[in-house]
């Protein structure tokens, strides 16, 4: 049998060896100490620790120690120790005496019940001592600022109203419908060609809304993978694959929590995941990937599709249930070439947005030019025709940009240039001479083009009024108010 040698100090003779040299260490080094038992009152301070009693309002150690901590010193957080029995190793403590780096120790007994605090001054004089460290993290937080307010501002609406530039009647109509939206919380379906502002109006009606101060969040469906959108819509759940960020990640609904969210092209929405999008707008919940909880939200939605959303109905790619539920409040977007005499005050608007961001002078077209453009039909609308004015732009030899210039562009895209009415010298966005059509009153000129619309409505439905309500976005109800207004010996169909 083999003999062991004991040691000279077993293991609990060391610890407390070490806890008396670690308490000599702290009594020696800090700047005080102080301890209370476990009804918070003060049994005992170091000598270092007397010199704060006068700045504290003590003339007498006595007058200190024995009464409860919490009244001979202000702001302390020693019966939070007591009572969680965690320490706070590092804090500022501030009252009369002065700014204190401080700890605050929990200390217990055998059976490992907390029988009182022990506090410890670090240092008396933070604002000289820790000057390098305060620094930095001062600098770290005014970064950490800075970058919260950077994205808090890119998710706020970036355009008004206003920025949705003309004065015609389909113009003003869509404005009209937009600031009738804004008031609403319910789904908003925005209708139109590629390139005729339908983000822009969705920024706007948000910007008008009540929940104009909440975060404006957009997603277009049509640049995110199928495999990829769930998680983009949803968010990912801690861990949820291999690969997966340890943190999750927020989907665009949790995100736009408060807000705005804008689902750009929802006509290529994948039919397996319509449904999913449909819940969360009925429950107003969503579920993340990996996830067995839902997570509530609350986001006003606009859609967007430059798709026949119908059409897609009734070939079975998308869900009828949920054309209903986005088809709350639809508005129309008009293609610019239903708004012709918008153009003028178009390319002012543009040739100015395109010199402030290409950083070069400004210039302006001559009348023949702007005549051209108002001409054309403009297959990609107000996007195609800021690429026209961009092109010109740089062709010209100098800041005023003419009929030459324009042809050159509009050859090599391949566009069919229209001729172009007799213009009279102007800049562009003046206004020319009226004709005598202009000159008549602006409720007249509104009621011709309504005519114009309900007509082509009814005649490509068959005279179904129903249906053509639905085509020019307003309910059957409006639509029977206009039929009232109008002639009674005006046919449509």
């Amino acid at each position: 049998m083999t003999h062991v040698t004991p040691l000279p100090l077993d293991g609990e003779r060391i610890l407390e060896l070490a806890a008396r040299s670690m308490f000599d260490l702290f009594a020696n080094a800090s700047e005080g100490m102080l301890l209370v038992d476990r009804n918070a009152r003060v049994v005992w301070i170091n000598d270092q620790y007397r010199r704060f009693l006068p700045a504290l309002g003590y003339e007498r150690e006595e007058d200190f120690v024995g009464h409860p901590v919490s009244t001979v010193v202000h702001n302390t957080q020693m019966h939070r120790v007591l009572e969680t029995g965690k320490p706070i190793l590092i804090d500022l403590l501030s009252n009369r005496a002065g700014t204190f780096v401080v700890s605050r120790i929990p200390l217990r007994d055998e059976a490992g019940q907390v029988i009182g605090v022990l506090g410890i001054v670090l240092f008396d004089h933070p604002e000289t001592t820790l000057q390098p460290l305060i620094h930095k993290f001062a600098a770290l937080q005014r970064d950490l600022d800075d970058a919260r307010r950077e994205l808090a501002s890119q998710r706020r609406s970036k355009y008004t109203l206003a920025s949705f530039v003309g004065s015609s009647a389909p113009a003003v109509e869509v404005k009209r419908q937009a600031r009738r939206a804004a008031l609403s919380s319910s789904p908003v379906l925005l209708l139109g060609e590629t390139g005729t502002g339908k983000e822009l109006l969705a920024h706007a009606i948000h910007a008008a809304s009540s929940r104009s101060a909440g975060p404006f969040v957009s997603v277009n469906i049509a640049a995110v993978p199928d495999t990829l959108l769930e998680a983009e819509f949803f968010g990912v759940a801690p861990g949820a694959f291999t690969g997966a960020d340890r943190k999750g990640r927020d989907g665009k609904f949790k995100l736009a929590d408060g807000g705005t969210l804008f689902l750009d092209e929802i006509g290529d929405m994948p039919l397996v995941l319509q449904p999913k999008l449909l819940r969360a707008l009925q429950e107003g919940e969503i579920e993340p990937l990996g996830s067995n909880k839902v997570i509530p939200f609350d986001a006003r939605v606009i859609a967007a599709t430059s798709r026949d959303l119908g059409a897609l109905v009734r070939e079975g790619r998308f869900r009828e249930d949920l054309y209903y539920r986005l088809n709350v409040l639809p508005i129309r977007v008009p293609p610019l070439r239903e708004r012709r005499a918008d153009i003028p005050a178009l390319v002012e608007v543009l040739a100015e947005d395109i010199a402030l961001r290409g950083g070069t002078p400004a210039f302006d077209l001559s009348s023949d030019a702007l005549a051209m453009l108002a001409a054309q039909t403009w297959r990609g609308n107000i996007r195609e025709l800021r690429n026209v004015l961009e092109q010109a732009a740089m062709r010209s030899d100098s800041q005023h940009v003419e009929v030459h210039d324009l042809e050159e562009v509009l050859r090599e895209a391949g566009i069919e240039r229209l001729p172009s009415a007799p213009a009279s010298p102007m800049r562009a966005g003046a206004a020319g001479p009226a004709d005598a059509a202009t000159l008549r009153p602006l409720a007249e000129q509104v009621a011709a083009v309504e005519r114009q619309a309900i007509a082509a409505a009814l005649a490509a439905t068959g005279g179904n009024k129903v249906a053509a309500a639905r085509l020019l976005g307003i309910s059957r109800a409006k639509l029977y108010e206009r039929l009232d207004d109008l002639p009674e010996n005006q046919t449509y169909v």
